[in-house]
C-alpha cells in the first residue's frame, strides 16, 4: 500500500501533468521534478492560513521559476485556497483563475507575479528585508508579533540571471536569516543540458555571498533528507540559507531528464504510462484522493490555528503597547497617516529657482517622519539622488556596525536591477511602501523588474533625477531619450516631470495615494524657477493651464498658440510664450503637463479645456517626441542621442531655446491659417 507522502507527491505529479495535456501547453518537467521538496515544504514547515491568505505574519512561498506554476496551482488547491479543481482543468485559458505564469491580481495565495526567471527569488529577498524591518520596529519582549520565514523555489534559470546575483548578493550581506531558497537541480534548460553553458559551483558562488549552502542529494526521494535540510536552514538566524535539491525533471515520464520534458505535454502515450507507474488508472484525470485532501486539510487547519494564536497575542499587545499597536494596525490596513500631506512643502514665484532633485529632498525629508512606512535608498547614488534624509538610519545588521533592522534607507550598492526586484517584494509583503532611486537613463537597467511593478499593481516609488540633458558634461552615456516613452508606453504607470516644487510636492502627494501602481518621479540636475500658476492641486490633474501670456490674458479671448512643456521644459514654454507675446503680440498659452498618466484620466471636457480644441499647439520636452503627436500638433524634442557639454550650451545645440522655438512656433501657426487645425486626443 502507497504511503500517505508518496501518493501526495504523486498527485502532484499527475495533477500537473494533466493540467499541462488538457491546456496542451505548459511545462510539466519541473511540477513533476519539483514535487517531494514543495510536498515536504507545503505539509511540514509552510504557516499560512488559506481561509485568509492576506493574514499578514503567514510564511511567504514564492516559486521563482514561475514556468513551473502548475505545481503552485495544484498546491493552493490541495491547501484549500481559493483554488478549485474546475481551475486545474482550465489551466491556461482566457479569464482562468490558473494564467500561464502565476500573477499576483488573479490567483488567491500567489504572492508576487513571476515567470520572468530571477524575478522570483529577487522578490523573496525584499520580502525578507520587510519582515526583517518591520520585526525590529514592532517586536517587543515576549511579543513577536511578526516573525514569519520567506521560503522560495528556484531553478537554474533563476539562478543565471544576473537579477538574482544582485539581489542575492545583497541579502547574503544583510544576513537575512528568514530566507530560504530551494534550488531545483535539474541540469536542464531549454536547449539542453546546463553543461552547455552553466558549470559553475553554484553552492560555492552563494557561500562566498555569505550564504549558508546546503545539499540533498537525491531530491527525488529523500524526504527525511529534505526535511532536515530545512530544519538546519530554519536554525540558522544569521544567513539566508540555498538547499540545492538534486532532482529529475520530469520525474516518472518517458522523456525525464531531459528537454523534452521541459515545456510541452507529455502526450497521452506517456502521460497513460505515468499514471500506471504511479498506480494511478490511466483513464482517470485530475484524480485526487480524500486521504491527501486531508493531509493538505491538516497543515491548512494548523495554519488557521496559528493566525487565531497570533490575533490573542496583537489583543494582548494591543494592551501593552497601544500606539505601536495602532501604528502596526494602520500600516496592515495600506492607510496613509491622517493628515500627512500637510507636510508637503508650498511654493510661489518669489522663492529662489532649484533642482527638482533638490525640491524631492526637501519632500522626503519633510514627510519621513510622519509616513513612516516609506523605506528605500539608492543605487550607490545617494549624494546624487538627495534621498537620504536627515536623521535617517540604514538597514544594516547591527553587527556591522553600520545600522539596525529598524534602519529605512537601503544601500543599494550598484544593483539597479535587484534594488528595484526587491522593491516589489516588499511592496509585497505589505506594511511597507519601498522607494527606489538612481538616474532616470538607469532605470532601463532595472526594466525587467520596474514592467513587473506596473503589471503586479505594486506601490513602489521610483526617484530618478538627472532627467534629461540638463544633466550635461556626462553626456549621451546618462542622458534619457527615449527612457521616459518607454515608461509612459509601459500600463499602469505614473509617470511625473515636475517643473517647479509644487508640482515635486504633487507628484509625492499622487504617488503615495495610488497603491495599486508604481510611480517615477524624475527629475533635474539643474535649477528650475517657482512657476506662476503652478500649484498641488492643479498639478494633480496631471495637466493643467500655467498662464497665459500676451492679448488675451483676459478670460474668454482668442488663444493663438498653445504650449505644452513638461519638467525643465515649462519654464522654457513660459519663456517662449513671452517672447511671442512681446515681439509678435500673440496670445499664448502655457499648458504644464507633469503627468500625462492623471492627464489621461481626466473628462473628455477638462482635457480639451486645457488642449483648447481649434488651435495650434506644440510641446517641448528634451526627450524623445515619440507618443506626444496625441496631443500636440508639432511636438518639439530629442530625436536623436544627446552629447557631451555644459547644460545650457546643450540645450542651445538641440535648440531648446526660446527663439528657435519660438521660430517653430510661428510656422505651425503660418501652417494652419489657412487651414482648419485638428482636434487632438479624442476618446470614442
Amino acid at each position: 500500500m502507497t504511503d500517505i507522502n508518496t501518493l501526495s507527491i504523486n498527485t502532484i505529479r499527475v495533477l500537473a501533468a494533466d493540467m499541462v495535456q488538457a491546456a496542451n501547453s505548459g511545462h510539466p518537467g519541473a511540477p513533476m521534478g519539483c514535487a517531494p521538496m514543495a510536498h515536504v515544504l507545503f505539509t511540514r514547515f509552510l504557516t499560512a492560513n488559506p481561509k485568509n491568505s492576506k493574514w499578514l505574519n503567514r510564511d511567504r512561498f514564492v516559486l521563482s521559476n514561475g514556468h513551473g506554476c502548475a505545481l503552485q496551482y495544484v498546491l493552493l488547491h490541495l491547501m484549500g485556497y481559493k483554488v478549485t479543481l474546475d481551475d486545474l482543468k482550465n489551466f491556461r485559458q482566457l479569464g482562468s483563475n490558473t494564467p500561464g505564469h502565476p500573477e499576483n491580481t488573479h490567483t488567491d495565495g500567489i504572492e508576487v507575479t513571476t515567470g520572468p526567471l530571477g524575478q522570483g527569488i529577487s522578490n523573496a529577498v525584499g520580502m525578507a528585508i520587510a519582515e526583517r524591518h518591520l520585526a525590529a520596529t514592532f517586536n517587543k519582549p515576549g511579543f513577536p508579533v511578526i516573525d514569519n520565514t520567506v521560503y522560495a523555489i528556484a531553478g537554474d534559470g533563476c539562478l543565471q540571471e544576473g537579477v538574482a546575483s544582485e539581489a542575492c548578493s545583497l541579502a547574503g550581506h544583510l544576513q537575512l536569516g528568514n530566507l530560504i531558497v530551494l534550488y531545483d537541480s535539474n541540469g536542464i534548460q531549454i536547449d539542453g543540458s546546463t553543461k552547455l553553458g552553466f558549470t559553475e559551483d553554484v553552492l560555492e558562488r552563494y557561500s562566498s555571498y555569505g550564504w549558508q549552502t546546503l545539499e540533498v542529494a537525491d531530491g527525488d526521494n529523500d524526504l527525511e533528507g529534505l526535511t532536515r535540510a530545512i530544519e538546519a536552514a530554519r536554525a540558522e538566524t544569521n544567513r539566508p540559507t540555498l538547499i540545492k535539491v538534486v532532482t529529475t525533471i520530469g520525474f516518472g515520464a518517458a522523456k525525464a531528464g531531459t528537454e523534452g520534458v521541459h515545456g510541452a505535454p507529455l502526450g497521452a502515450e506517456s502521460l497513460a504510462a505515468v499514471k500506471a507507474l504511479f498506480d494511478f488508472d490511466p483513464a482517470q484525470k485530475f484524480s485526487v484522493s480524500d486521504a491527501v485532501y486531508q493531509l493538505y486539510g491538516e497543515r491548512a487547519a494548523e495554519g488557521a490555528r496559528r493566525e487565531e494564536e497570533w490575533h490573542a497575542l496583537m489583543a494582548k499587545y494591543a494592551q501593552a503597547h497601544p500606539e505601536l499597536h495602532s501604528e502596526l494596525v494602520r500600516r496592515i490596513e495600506g492607510r496613509l497617516p491622517e493628515g500627512w500631506e500637510k507636510a508637503l512643502p508650498r511654493y510661489t514665484p518669489e522663492d529662489k529657482p532649484v533642482a527638482t532633485r533638490k525640491l524631492s529632498e526637501t519632500v522626503i525629508n519633510a514627510i519621513a517622519g510622519v509616513v513612516p512606512e516609506l523605506i528605500g535608498g539608492s543605487a550607490d547614488l545617494t549624494g546624487s539622488n538627495l534621498t537620504r534624509w536627515k536623521g535617517a538610519v540604514d538597514f544594516q545588521p547591527e553587527s556591522t556596525g553600520l545600522g539596525n533592522f529598524a534602519g529605512r534607507y537601503l544601500r543599494y550598492g550598484v544593483r539597479e536591477h535587484g534594488m528595484a526586484a526587491i522593491s516589489n517584494g516588499i511592496a509585497a509583503y505589505g506594511a511597507n511602501i519601498p522607494f527606489a532611486s538612481t538616474f532616470l537613463n538607469f532605470i532601463s537597467y532595472a526594466a525587467g523588474a520596474t514592467r513587473l511593478s506596473a503589471l503586479s499593481h505594486l506601490q513602489v516609488l521610483y526617484i530618478m533625477t538627472h532627467d534629461s540633458i540638463g544633466l550635461g558634461e556626462d553626456g549621451p552615456t546618462h542622458q534619457p531619450i527615449e527612457t521616459m516613452a518607454m515608461l509612459r508606453a509601459t500600463p499602469n504607470y505614473l509617470n511625473f516631470r515636475p517643473a517647479d516644487g509644487n508640482e515635486v510636492s504633487a507628484a509625492y502627494l499622487a504617488a503615495l495615494r495610488h497603491s495599486d501602481r508604481p510611480s517615477v518621479l524624475s527629475l533635474t540636475r539643474q535649477n528650475l524657477p517657482q512657476l506662476e500658476g503652478s500649484s498641488i492641486e492643479s498639478a494633480l490633474l496631471g495637466g493643467y493651464n500655467l498662464h497665459t501670456y500676451g492679448s488675451s490674458s483676459s478670460s474668454g479671448a482668442k488663444i493663438d498658440l498653445v504650449i505644452v512643456g513638461t519638467g525643465s521644459e515649462t519654464s522654457l514654454a513660459v519663456e517662449t510664450a513671452k517672447l511671442l507675446a512681446s515681439k509678435h503680440s500673440l496670445a499664448v498659452k502655457v499648458v504644464s503637463m507633469p503627468c500625462l498618466e492623471l492627464f489621461n484620466a481626466q473628462s473628455d471636457e477638462y482635457r480639451h479645456s486645457v488642449l483648447t480644441p481649434g488651435v495650434p499647439s506644440i510641446s517641448v520636452e528634451a526627450l524623445s517626441t515619440f507618443g506626444w503627436h496625441k496631443y500636440v500638433h508639432r511636438p518639439i524634442g530629442i530625436d536623436s542621442f544627446g552629447a557631451s557639454g555644459p547644460f545650457d550650451k546643450l540645450y542651445k545645440h538641440f535648440g531648446l531655446v526660446p527663439d528657435v522655438v519660438a521660430g517653430k512656433a510661428l510656422k505651425l501657426i503660418e501652417y494652419y491659417k489657412d487651414r482648419p487645425v485638428p482636434t487632438l486626443d479624442l476618446e470614442f
